[in-house]
């Protein structure tokens, strides 16, 4: 199935729900690159290879002590590549230790050629979720 950038966001939303599961990878491209521009102090800003991006975000996500409740769309921008897309979008979480429930902003840049992701790059606010989560 030849997914286009829209459709496998809105695949990697529905993904976000809920208490943090395991990756399976499924919707990224071998050769995939992650990049998180404004990544916290001891975080990567890019991540090459699925395998590497798997290896290093499972074991961050079995830790996390949130709950996804939602995620909003605010807007999705077309580009000039018809691969990719902007999205600006909201998550929604619950601390699951302290039962606060708080949004974050993000923008994200997704590209996606035969239906798996080749670039996610991801802008968010590293010290509001933070603020979040103390």
């Amino acid at each position: 199935m030849n997914r286009t950038p829209r459709d496998v966001f809105q695949r990697m939303r529905q993904e976000w729900i809920g208490l943090p599961a395991q990756l399976t990878g499924d919707l990224f491209a071998d050769d995939v690159v992650i990049e998180t521009p404004f990544a916290p102090p001891g975080h990567p800003t890019r991540i090459e290879g699925k395998q590497s991006f798997l290896d290093f975000a499972n074991p961050r996500r079995a830790e996390f002590p949130v709950r996804f409740d939602g995620c909003r769309t605010v807007a999705i921008h077309d580009t000039a590549d018809p691969a990719t897309i902007v999205v600006e979008y909201e998550l929604t979480g619950t601390s699951t230790r302290t039962d606060r429930t708080a949004t974050a902003t993000f923008i994200g840049v997704l590209t996606v050629r035969e239906g798996k992701v080749t670039l996610w790059r991801e802008y968010q606010n590293a010290a509001a979720i933070q603020q979040a989560l103390a």
